[in-house]
């Protein structure tokens, strides 16, 4: 059974929405407490909880004696380009972690699988990551990673302290010329989720991929679920 949202996230769900869609504009003022309240028939301490939400994912400033002003400054991070994650953040003044929740073998590709693996890529089996990806400690992507298991050897000591791309490309020469990759929102399972840090029906990014290498019959492929609650995802960084 879907469970029933809390009241001041369905106030910071309606208020943020509005801030997106352009609806409510930067640098206007929101309703009062007072006001919010009625309108929403909650009570002003639901309202400030919800308030303070929005205050916490950069869309609105409180100012003393004026109020809930939107400024809807949150950072794009840009994630939907073909770089690595840790490529993308190193050009940025925000910290990043990665936390290797999983990594094994398997001679058996998962099925249903995102993409087609190749007919060797099959016999071959994967390697099989899943990684935690944080930015200023916030949790903003769950990566489920899968290489296939030929001419990769050692693969995981080679790339224990560094990056994936980074250790294709030093290693086994390796690099990636082109992604293709499905994009869409979603409802993800309760075990996405609570990795993300997100509330029940909270939307999530889905991200298919298959990258292409200079390699032939040689793809990597990836699932990536992306929260952006706190930083919007583009094909550049802001």
């Amino acid at each position: 059974m879907e469970k029933t949202l809390p009241h001041y996230k369905k106030l910071h769900l309606a208020l943020r929405q509005g801030i997106l869609s352009g609806a409510i504009a930067k640098g206007s003022l929101l309703p009062s407490e007072n006001e919010l309240s009625a309108r929403y028939n909650i009570t002003r301490a639901t309202v400030r909880q919800g308030l303070q939400e929005l205050v916490r994912e950069g869309f609105i400033e409180k100012r003393m004696g004026i109020g809930s002003v939107v400024v809807n400054d949150r950072k794009t991070l840009g994630l939907l380009t073909f770089k690595g994650f840790s490529e993308v953040l190193e050009s940025t003044p925000l910290s990043s972690t990665t936390q290797n929740l999983k990594m094994g073998t398997t001679a058996v590709w998962p099925s249903p699988f995102f993409y087609e693996p190749t007919a060797s890529e099959k016999e071959a089996g994967c390697f099989f990551l899943e990684r935690l990806r944080s930015v200023e400690g916030h949790p903003v992507m769950l990566e489920f990673t899968y290489i296939p298991q030929k001419g990769v050897p050692n693969f995981f000591e080679n790339m224990e302290n560094g990056s994936l791309f980074a250790t294709l490309q030093q290693e086994y020469k390796i690099e990636i010329l082109k992604v293709l990759q499905d994009v869409r929102a979603i409802h993800a399972p309760e075990a996405i989720l609570k990795r993300l840090e997100l509330i029940d029906n909270t939307p999530v990014l889905h991200i298919n991929r298959k990258y292409l290498t200079n390699t032939s019959d040689f793809h990597i492929y990836s699932s990536l679920y992306c929260n952006t609650t706190k930083y919007s995802i583009s094909n550049f960084f802001n």
